[in-house]
């Protein structure tokens, strides 16, 4: 009788799981229908509201039901490539009167794309439209899309906080000797700093000086960028007085940013909205303030139908996130998800005449590097040009993948090159001892059982990992050698795991230009002779309705996080994502394959990443739990 209770429990409790989930269903695809029907109205002389909730991604990564209804998501995420095209979409629009940038809770974007969206903005501006932006708070990457503003509001209780790019690495080597685990490291490249968490307790100074360089670069380019936006703001100058300033302002952020010109208004959310009243009139919503206004997801569903739907076209492969062996959701590149898409993309496609690969990765598995490297060599072999776009990182695998590529444009900003390949193998033989267990048995050859992790790896299986490494660094750079047209030499050079920014690699040879995705898209097109104005056809997993839906409908709240609107929590809130991120590349790095090509350290410079964040946060969670 026991055993009969229970499993009518378990199944009535199986029956009740089962209709809670239709009944979810339902209801998200009832809040589908309705809110598609809504974004459909868009009122004439409105505001385009740019309201960039979280993190700015090449490509947005995948969440289950399960962390979007927990609430373990990592924040809200907007693809790059939408943003842009309801700028330019919005440029031509009658109906569109001005574009508001809403920053309040706008984490990160990276700063390559933050040229991009700036470019586009700059555009919209030069049509004659006003751009206005109004945050609680300013950090780096919102204040460089401020900055593009005709005007640029601030909260009185709010500051304009900048810190240049630069940051901590963890460093695991105490931990591991803790526990007695070796690390068994095998790399070619001085400068191939992604081994070094598991071997050194900080920075050795090659890779530490190699990163200065580059965070130099990238803020030279940053304030260069804001000056030419606002002509008036000296950021550097406004950084070495802030003490000073703040003195004066007695403490007040908000009028010390006025005073150097950094911003221009000084107002409430409701005098903000009020200005917005009398430029574009009073609307009718409650999702941002009072005035009119159409927020993007609801414009670029209005206007999906202006966007040609025949003719030739350009494939845009999109290659983001850690680079992992076969397959992977969206947000990670999945070697054998992306090498499938190019091939079912220009088989069953016959309007596909060039290819866009779209890189925003720091590189991982050597294997599927070369797999999405082999199916572009195959297209090209099909007669179609392939052209490679940076966004804010394109590094060690990354930049594996685009050895395919005619043509390589970058960023000003783009970190790029760390052409250097590692291998790593835990053992625990140590670990094994100090608790008393052995580790014991007999072989046919020397490597019967190897690499052995519980006993340690053998000598000959030592000599046969580093010749693999060198082997495959030999391979990596006489790809690049033969790409670029470079003797082997230089490559070897400026190759050895370095990381350069995107005006440096330039000067190097390693890229051919600079520019966007539309500028590497043009160039496509021209390589494949198209005429006029050319559609692009992304080329990526796609990402169920359901999986759309539901992040809509977990999203659609009027709720917003306060925290990441107080300046200091902003900073925090970006510097937790990207610590994560690097803390989600270590845990791919000690699970993966044992032949990577990885830049740890481009997490921390790079664009934010959602998927790898929340890698990080599990495994955060799960030491915590071991120390509890």
């Amino acid at each position: 009788m026991t055993f009969a209770r229970t499993a009518w429990r378990v199944l009535v409790g199986i029956k009740d799981l089962l209709v809670l989930l239709i009944l979810l269903l339902f209801f998200i695809g009832l809040w589908t229908v309705l809110n598609s029907r809504a974004s459909t109205k868009i009122a004439d002389g409105a505001a385009l509201v740019l309201a960039l909730d979280g993190a700015v991604v090449d490509q947005a990564s995948e969440q289950s039901a399960l962390q979007f209804a927990s609430g373990r998501d990592m924040g809200g995420q907007t693809q790059v490539r939408d943003i842009i095209r309801g700028i330019d979409t919005a440029r031509d629009d009658k109906r569109i009167k001005a574009i508001v940038l809403d920053l309040d809770t706008f984490v990160g974007a990276g700063e390559a794309n933050l040229q991009s969206v700036g470019a586009a903005l700059q555009r919209f501006r030069k049509a004659g439209k006003p751009v206005e932006a109004y945050a609680t708070a300013y950090t780096d990457d919102g204040y460089y899309l401020a900055a593009q503003a005709n005007h640029v509001w601030l909260n009185p209780l709010g500051g304009v906080l900048l810190t240049g790019p630069g940051g901590a690495n963890l460093y695991f080597k105490k931990l591991l000797d803790k526990f007695d685990v070796d690390v068994n490291v095998f790399r070619v490249g001085t400068y191939k700093a992604a081994v070094e968490p598991f071997t050194r307790v900080s920075a050795s100074p090659e890779a530490k000086a190699a990163e200065q360089a580059l965070v130099d670069s990238l803020w030279k380019t940053y304030t260069a960028d804001v000056q030419t936006a606002r002509p008036g703001v000296d950021i550097n100058g406004f950084l070495a007085t802030l003490p000073q300033r703040l003195g004066e302002a007695k403490g007040d952020q908000a009028l010390a940013a006025k005073n150097a010109k950094l911003i221009d208004m000084v107002g409430t959310r409701s005098d903000f909205d009020a200005a917005m009243v009398k430029m574009v009139g009073e609307g009718d919503q409650k999702r941002f303030g009072t005035y009119r206004g159409v927020t993007l997801d609801h414009y670029l569903a209005a206007t999906t139908s202006l966007l040609p739907a025949k003719g030739q076209a350009v494939g845009v492969v999109y290659v983001t996130g850690s680079i992992v062996d076969g397959e992977a959701p969206r947000g990670t590149a999945g070697g054998t998800t992306i090498a499938r898409a190019i091939a079912k993309a220009v088989a069953e496609n016959d309007d596909i005449k060039a290819l866009v690969v779209r890189v925003d990765s720091g590189g991982g598995s050597v294997l599927a590097s070369e797999e999405i490297r082999q199916a572009l060599i195959d297209a090209k072999a099909g007669g179609l040009p392939v052209v490679a776009s940076f966004g804010p990182v394109a590094a060690s695998g990354g930049y594996w993948v685009a050895t395919a590529a005619d043509e390589i444009i970058a960023q000003p900003s783009t970190i790029t090159g760390s052409i250097g390949v590692f291998a790593i193998i835990p053992s625990f033989n140590r670990t094994l001892a100090e608790y008393g267990i052995g580790a014991d048995g007999v072989k046919s050859t020397p490597y019967s059982g190897e690499p052995d992790v519980l006993r340690g790896l053998s000598p000959e299986t030592r000599v046969i990992l580093q010749s693999s490494v060198e082997d495959i660094y030999r391979r990596f750079t006489t790809l690049v050698a033969t790409a670029r047209k470079l003797p082997l030499a230089e490559v070897d050079r400026i190759g050895q795991g370095r990381v350069w920014a995107g005006t440096t690699a330039l000067q190097l040879k390693l890229v051919d230009g600079m520019g966007g995705l539309d500028v590497a898209v043009a160039a496509a097109a021209k390589r494949a002779g198209l005429k006029g104005d050319v559609r692009t056809i992304d080329i990526e997993r796609p990402e169920s309705l359901f999986a759309q839906s539901l992040a809509g409908f977990f999203s659609s709240g009027e709720e917003e996080d306060q925290a990441s609107r107080d300046p200091f929590a902003k900073l925090a809130a970006l510097s937790r994502l990207r610590l994560l991120a690097a803390v989600g590349d270590l845990r791919t790095i000690a699970a993966g394959p044992t032949m990577q090509a990885a830049c740890l350290e481009c997490a921390v410079q790079g664009s934010p990443r959602v998927g790898t964040a929340r890698d990080g946060g599990d495994l955060l969670g799960r030491l915590a739990a071991v120390f509890r």
